[in-house]
């Protein structure tokens, strides 16, 4: 198993490590509601060195991502960043990633922890046009400082103006003393704030430094069970649960993220055009237990009748909301706003709705 920079850390804040996508990772220090809450009304601290780093430069660069990648690179801007998946010629998905351009002829692609291995290998096997590619998620951490009080925490290290990185921008920048870190505000949470990529060997620099800028606002590291609720209540999704390579992103939801234009021809383009024009069978959507009961990923829905009609993808109790909300496949006849469905629990046909994402605003 591997670990990421800050593990010594974790085990002296006493954090409960489980293994998670090749890495020992803390999955909770205080407990999950507590680290929830925590980011949903302060400020908290998510160890995300897992996460995979591969830079494609050169001229062929912007050619190679249009192709390999759904949607439309060309629309970047310098310092932006841009939600994307890579296609698996079968109109699955190979993984979903941030694309970031830095600069004409250079791109940093941030990609799951659990696929970085398959993700590398995918597009060396797809590089026709000759780009040059970069595996550096071995040197690269990453830190999110997620919440409410992120920019007023975060300022206090730097003289970046935070209040200026907009939703999915990007700077590079002096940072705790520190040159050449990357400031982004691309969050997985929906409290806002910030991501951080930087070197290892500033690792615990940085880290000392973030929690002695927060300790007024009660800054608290956070582990990965209160990652997967916060971007949950959001529904955003995770690769492995609600994404994968047997699932296309028009019956993700993903239609925003899969651009058809003329002068973008992407693997699995006119397999996924003629899904969107005929309409996918199945529809990955939100719902919220009428009653009582948690659902897990992996629980069968069903009708009315006791018919099966999809799968829970995601699930869990909703700290903000403290009722049972999740993720599914369902037929498509089910997967109008207000239709009933039943989560089966433990035997138990458990009532919900479907409901519009995200479960909070």
């Amino acid at each position: 198993m591997k670990t990421t920079a800050f593990f010594e850390i974790h085990k002296q804040l006493g954090a409960k490590i489980v293994p998670f996508a090749g890495f020992e990772m803390p999955v909770e220090y205080s407990g999950i509601k507590d680290e929830h809450m925590t980011v949903r009304n302060g400020v908290g601290v998510f160890d995300v060195s897992h996460m995979g780093e591969i830079w494609v430069k050169g001229p062929k660069a912007l050619a190679f991502l249009q192709r390999v990648t759904s949607n439309d690179v060309s629309k970047l801007k310098i310092g932006q960043a841009q939600y994307s998946c890579f296609q698996n010629s079968k109109g699955g998905i190979v993984d979903d990633l941030l694309v970031y351009y830095f600069e004409p002829e250079k791109y940093m692609l941030v990609v799951n922890a659990s696929n970085i291995e398959k993700d590398w290998n995918w597009l060396v096997s797809q590089n026709n046009e000759g780009a040059e590619l970069e595996n550096a998620s071995d040197k690269i951490c990453q830190l999110a400082i997620q919440g409410p009080k992120a920019t007023e925490v975060l300022q206090k290290l730097t003289d970046v103006n935070l209040s200026g990185i907009k939703y999915y921008t990007f700077v590079t920048g002096k940072f705790a003393g520190i040159d050449n870190v990357i400031i982004s505000a691309t969050g997985y949470t929906g409290a806002g704030g910030f991501e951080i990529y930087f070197y290892k060997e500033y690792a615990e620099q940085l880290w000392k430094a973030i929690f002695e800028a927060g300790a007024e606002e009660g800054i608290k590291p956070i582990g990965l069970g209160a990652r997967d609720t916060l971007r949950l209540e959001m529904g955003y999704c995770l690769y492995g649960n609600d994404i994968d390579d047997t699932t296309s992103p028009i019956e993700a939801g993903l239609g925003w993220i899969t651009k058809f234009t003329e002068s973008k021809n992407f693997i699995d383009k006119d397999l996924l055009l003629k899904q969107k024009q005929e309409g996918a069978k199945r529809k990955l959507c939100g719902f919220v237990l009428i009653d009582r009961g948690i659902p897990r990923h992996g629980y069968p829905i069903v009708n009315a009748e006791g018919t099966i009609i999809g799968i829970v993808t995601s699930g869990t109790q909703s700290p903000v909301l403290n009722v049972g909300i999740g993720m599914g496949y369902v037929k498509k006849e089910y997967s109008e706003i207000g239709s009933e469905i039943f989560i089966e629990i433990r035997g138990k046909k458990i009532k919900a709705e479907i409901v519009k994402l995200p479960f909070i605003f």
